[in-house]
């Protein structure tokens, strides 16, 4: 198992990817919006400098850990070819219920 999907990139979705991308898995983080997206990724490298600072990880590891995670739109495109979906979108039943 190495390719997971990750639906939703809020606070749990963007963690969720973060810890598998820091283990070499692929994930494909899905989500509605371009802007959702890059809202995760940017707290994903700001958790990743974090951990730079403390010293717990290289600038190598960070730029690993951020090509293991691609991005999609569209949840079908992002669930193609994966091992595990993880769902971590909003508690929105409307959402969960589109899912």
């Amino acid at each position: 198992m190495k390719n997971i999907a990750v639906i939703g990139a809020g606070t749990m979705g963007n963690g969720i990817a973060h810890t598998f991308a820091q283990y070499d898995y692929s994930v494909n983080l899905i989500d509605i919006s371009e802007d959702s997206l890059q809202r995760g990724l940017n707290i994903v490298q700001k958790n990743l400098d974090r951990m730079i600072a403390k010293g717990t990880i290289d600038e190598a590891k960070k730029k690993a850990t951020l090509s293991n995670i691609k991005t999609f739109t569209d949840l079908k495109k992002g669930v193609e070819q994966v091992d595990l979906v993880v769902e971590a979108a909003s508690e929105d039943f409307a959402i969960k219920s589109k899912i």
